[in-house]
């Protein structure tokens, strides 16, 4: 009897696996075949793994039901998830999950019809004077190659349904030419932008980089304003030039906007966008471009990563210090870190860019890993801002209050010169803690163990762990006092609150997520800001990287401090990037700027370097003292976290993870304890931490330590390598 022809298939979302069915006859299947398998009663998508097939005998297999009309997973995304689910120690299964949204198994809607302007058309079959304006806009913007519908919406800052009344009376008409969706973009490209010396040398390496190929990782090191998008924007035409994919990462949706107006002015086109904000029908269109082909550019966020590249060229990291790079759910991986291993995998350059880059990726440079291209002056002959020091122990603010005396006369002059200012507070809502006066009771997020954090504007206490919301409670919910509740401390709505009072006439507004929910609302409010509507913006660190206000002339950072609370490896760290990264808004345009800090430790390491700009010594006595305990960038660590709703199971699963904890040389294992955030949306949590000496087998450890282990009943358990977060 013939062998029956076997391959191993990933299953994706489960912790199992891969696991061998049989190929019925007719069928030809290919690693990176996505299929339809049987999984007991159920169907199951399937990815045809790599490697040879286990030693089932024949007989026991189940065949492959169906192969999917997907596009295959490439090799090189095949191995990546190899990778991470051994760096990260995760299951193979559920990383491949993250290859393939909901939207790639929809399928690819057709292209929308193109329209083109007819010019001989008459205005008359429009009857309101808007429908003609916008018709004489509509020619006024048209060019040869023509547009869908949604596209000359984008183009004319309008919905496509305010466009309807042209299709009808046959000013927009359908077009034989081939149109390029809603890519397109009827103006002409920009040329490159004039460069200064240091930023031609820059490109130039890129452009070389991108030409010759192979993997090559770049830092893109520059102050703020010193104008690195301008200079990987040469390396992006460069990959466009030889027909490659660039792919774009950012941290926020916020900056996505500002970023596409600059991409477009240089390209004439705008990118593929890939993030949470976009609705389905548009991740779908977005991913099956990609997957055949049909687009050259995506900018996205970190789960931009797992999209499909047949023609990779290029990996952009922006703004890659930021913390919002690391993936806290589900499978922790750090986006910048795989970043580069993707362009490794792909042999294609990778460029981080930053003004702040981390003690990690410096340690790449000086082991010669990544080539560092510097941009140590502003673009346009910009200077940095002056930086002062608001010693809050000897200019306090007024009783009730939280700008001191020297911040407020700065804004008072930049109000009074036409300037705008920012308030920089990193705590949303109104205030962080609400109190009883009678009783001193504190009001607690019953599923979490924080506090409750007053939302006035919304008439709300929210916690900013588990998302809970109360209303606003008119009695102590401990004693019942009715009105003997107040709130402690300044959230952004608090200091806009002092800001109104002391400067009525002055338009502001408040930026956190809160309040900024889109990329839209994000273009929207920034817009308005660029064009004089606002003189004061308070908000929190949305505010703090990637914009560019030319009439932003003073920052004020109302809490210097509060970064530095928790105590955690990286808070130095973290807090210097912020504040500079938050200074860096001031004075980007022909006006001097003025940064000025509140702080109770000005005299710290920390705060003298900011104020001189100097962020090599601050770096290199963080790397000292990293160095000296062995953590990283020169240890590993690795925390394990427990939760479960009944604390008793808790306590008995630590004591089986205690019990076997691994010891070996070069390896420490740390806990249980209690996590700072001792429960969260109702369970329990206790954490370990694992500290490793370079070169010892972290997750060869992890694994030995944790994979036979069977958890009590209710007991969930996450593994978090390279950690950034502590609680």
């Amino acid at each position: 009897m013939a062998e029956v022809a076997r391959v191993p298939v990933l299953l994706v979302g489960l912790r199992l696996g891969p696991f061998d069915y049989a190929v019925p006859e007719g069928m030809e299947l290919a690693p990176g075949d996505l299929v339809e398998v049987p999984l007991g009663a159920r169907r199951a998508v399937g990815i045809v793994w790599d490697g040879a097939p286990g030693g089932i005998g024949s007989g026991r297999l189940k065949p492959v039901r169906q192969r999917l009309s997907i596009p295959p997973v490439a090799r090189p995304l095949r191995r990546l998830v190899d990778w991470i689910a051994d760096y990260y120690v995760a299951a193979p299964g559920e990383v491949a999950r993250m290859l393939l949204p909901a939207v790639a198994f929809a399928p690819a809607r057709p292209e929308a019809p193109v329209l083109a302007v007819d010019p001989a058309a008459s205005l008359s079959g429009l009857r309101l004077e808007r429908q003609r304006a916008l018709a004489e806009a509509a020619r006024a913007e048209a060019i040869a190659e023509p547009l869908p519908l949604a596209g000359w919406a984008r183009r004319l800052g309008v919905s496509a349904a305010r466009l309807a009344p042209l299709v009808r009376a046959g000013i927009l008409v359908p077009s034989a030419a081939p149109g390029r969706a809603a890519r397109t973009s009827p103006r002409p490209p920009s040329p490159p932008s004039r460069l200064s010396p240091a930023q031609a040398e820059a490109a130039g390496a890129l452009r070389s980089a991108v030409r010759s190929g192979g993997f090559q990782p770049f830092l893109l090191d520059g102050v703020t304003g010193a104008g690195k998008t301008e200079v990987y924007l040469e390396a992006i035409a460069e990959a466009q030039e030889a027909g490659r994919q660039a792919l774009v990462l950012l941290p926020e949706i916020a900056l996505t906007e500002a970023w596409l107006r600059r991409f477009e002015a240089r390209f004439g086109r705008p990118p593929l966008q890939w993030h949470s904000a976009l609705r389905p029908a548009e991740r779908r269109a977005t991913w099956h471009a990609l997957a055949r082909g049909a687009a050259e550019v995506v900018v996205g966020a970190r789960s931009a990563l797992f999209l499909p590249l047949p023609r990779p060229g290029l990996i952009i990291v922006d703004e890659a210090h930021d913390g919002a790079f690391k993936q806290e759910e589900g499978v922790h991986y750090h986006g910048r870190d795989v970043a580069a291993v993707r362009a490794r995998l792909e042999d294609i350059p990778l460029v981080l860019a930053t003004a702040t880059p981390s003690l990690e990726t410096l340690e790449n440079v000086a082991r010669g890993r990544y080539r560092r291209l510097e941009l140590p002056d502003r673009h346009g002959g910009a200077r940095l801002p002056d930086v002062t020091l608001i010693d809050l122990t000897r200019h306090p603010p007024a009783r009730g209050r939280w700008l001191a005396p020297p911040l407020v006369a700065a804004i008072d002059c930049a109000l009074a010169a036409g300037e705008q200012a920012l308030l920089f507070l990193n705590r949303r809502g109104y205030a962080p803690l609400t109190l009883c006066r009678a009783c001193g009771a504190r009001i607690r997020c019953p599923d979490c163990t924080a506090w409750m954090v007053e939302h006035r504007l919304a008439r709300q206490l929210r916690c900013h762990h588990c998302g809970r919301t109360d209303p606003v409670p008119e009695a102590c919910p401990a004693c019942g006092t009715a009105g003997s509740l107040v709130a402690c401390g300044p959230g952004v709505e608090r200091v806009a609150e002092e800001v109104a009072a002391r400067w009525p006439s002055a338009r502001t507004a408040i930026v956190t997520s809160d309040t900024v929910r889109t990329a839209a609302e994000a273009a929207a409010l920034f817009a308005r800001v660029e064009a004089g509507e606002i003189d004061i913006l308070v908000g929190t660190q949305m505010l703090a990287k990637g914009h560019d206000f030319a009439r932003l002339t003073v920052v004020g950072v109302v809490d210097a401090d509060l970064g530095l609370d928790g105590g955690d490896l990286r808070a130095g760290e973290r807090t210097f990037a912020q504040l500079a990264q938050v200074a860096g808004r001031a004075g980007r345009g022909e006006r001097p700027g003025r940064v000025l800090v509140q702080t109770h430790q000005p005299q710290a390491p920390l705060m003298q370097a900011l104020a001189r700009h100097d962020r090599d010594s601050f770096l290199a006595a963080e790397r000292a003292a990293r160095a000296a305990a062995g953590m990283p960038p020169f240890g590993r660590l690795a925390a394990v976290i427990l939760s479960a709703e009944r604390e008793e199971r808790l306590r008995e699963a630590a004591r089986l993870l205690r019990r076997t904890a691994p010891s070996a040389e070069g390896l420490q294992t740390f806990g249980p304890a209690p996590a700072p955030l001792a429960m969260l949306r109702g369970r329990h949590r206790v954490r370990f931490l694992v500290h490793a000496r370079r070169g010892v087998p972290l997750q060869q450890q992890l694994r030995a330590w944790l994979d036979p282990l069977r958890l009590p009943a209710g007991v969930r358990m996450t593994i978090d390598v390279d950690p950034q977060s502590f609680l």
